[in-house]
């Protein structure tokens, strides 16, 4: 088994949706797990990843069906895949610090041991929720007087700018240098995630780190650089 850590710092305000709001409050919620902790599910990162993986090949020289398209399949596999072109690699869900969600965890099972006697709560997954978040208003403008146009106030719940997020990127075997060397500068392209990320929100700053945690996106960065050179 194969590890490599994904870490995303949140340079803007970002809403990691999940499709639904909360009645008379918000129209738009964000993922969050059963303590208040916000994360952005795997599959959604790995689909952002591929994305920009696809980007970068539509603009490589190389003929169809090239090494790089190779590789590609191999990280994130193909339409209608079988157990020979499924995905070689597992994209965990990007997660605040295990040490911090574990002591919020305890916290919370002692805050509700003193509900069950029938003391008040001193901390809820409510309030973990709302210490890591906020809500944001807005509105559409009629370009012709400059007024709100009359209905359009939405509200979404936005996570907190500087928060870094950590998902897991898991391989059964040992990935090729070209695998590496392709989800680094995928990292590296993936600058917009979330709703709203054409609008100002979800921008980020992604790197890759090895088992052992240190950083390898740019030294796997100067090896595509290398190996894409005309």
């Amino acid at each position: 088994m194969e590890i490599y850590y994904l870490k995303m710092l949140l340079l803007s305000d970002t809403t990691f949706g999940r499709g639904d709001g909360v009645a008379g409050l918000i129209d738009q919620e964000v993922e969050h797990d059963a303590n208040g902790f916000p994360y952005l599910r795997g599959r959604t990162l790995k689909g952002l990843l591929s994305e920009e993986c696809d980007n970068l090949i539509g603009v490589l020289s190389e003929p169809p069906l090239s090494r790089w398209e190779q590789a590609a399949e191999h990280l994130f596999g193909i339409p209608g895949s079988t157990l020979e072109t499924i995905s070689k690699m597992h994209v965990g869900d990007a997660c605040l610090p295990q040490d911090l969600r574990k002591a919020v965890k305890l916290q919370l099972d002692q805050e509700q041991e003193r509900e069950r006697r029938g003391q008040e709560r001193r901390l809820t997954e409510v309030d973990v929720l709302a210490s890591l978040t906020t809500i944001r208003r807005q509105t559409a403008i009629d370009p012709e007087d400059g007024a709100p146009v009359e209905h359009s106030l939405r509200s979404s719940r936005v996570i907190l700018r500087d928060l870094c997020f950590t998902a897991p990127l898991l391989f059964e075997k040992k990935p090729t240098a070209d695998m590496v060397a392709l989800l680094a500068v995928s990292t590296l392209a993936l600058q917009r995630v979330g709703s709203g990320r054409n609008r100002g929100r979800g921008h980020v700053h992604c790197i890759l780190h090895d088992s052992i945690g240190e950083e390898i996106t740019q030294e796997h960065f100067r090896y595509f650089e290398q190996e894409t050179r005309g």
